[in-house]
């Protein structure tokens, strides 16, 4: 399955862009996935609720399902933090999965930056880097984008994946 990450540090522009991409690429006919990489604890569920307590009870993995979604919550227990290719055979096929964070991970990448944020570029020490999107202009070694063409960068990352 073809899948393009959307990297950069906090609070330069990842989730809004990931957020243009879709509905861009969704528009043009596409079906798109994402996966989401946190550094923190986050959850999904509440407390009281039956999904909630199943897992508190020590359920590895449960399943909430509806006519409208379904979601899977799996509890690691102490075991390792799934890697991005596991992760992505667990999502049914689609035409593009759009991976928001996973800086380290080699796969190919457009990083977002704002001026800001304070933090410099990860694009020149990192080839897995094919594109930055910034609030600002710069000379690269890779196309440059403003942060707001959610179209051109789409019309890029499909060219990337050979979806155009």
């Amino acid at each position: 399955m073809k899948h393009y990450g959307i990297t950069g540090w906090k609070n330069s522009g990842k989730t809004g862009l990931v957020e243009r991409l879709v509905a861009e690429i969704t528009g043009r006919g596409y079906s798109v996935s994402t996966i989401k990489h946190a550094h923190h604890a986050f959850d999904v569920d509440h407390p009281g609720r039956d999904s909630y307590r199943h897992r508190e009870a020590g359920a590895s993995e449960v399943i909430l399902a509806s006519r409208k979604r379904v979601a899977q919550m799996t509890e690691l227990r102490g075991a390792p933090e799934p890697e991005l290719d596991e992760l992505l055979m667990r999502l049914r096929p689609v035409d593009l999965v759009l991976v928001e964070g996973y800086k380290r991970a080699r796969h190919p990448k457009l990083e977002c930056h704002r001026v800001e944020t304070g933090k410099g570029l990860i694009a020149p020490e990192d080839d897995s880097i094919r594109g930055v999107a910034s609030d600002t202009s710069m000379s690269l070694h890779v196309p440059v984008f403003n942060l707001d063409d959610s179209g051109g960068i789409a019309d890029f990352i499909l060219r990337e994946v050979a979806l155009d």
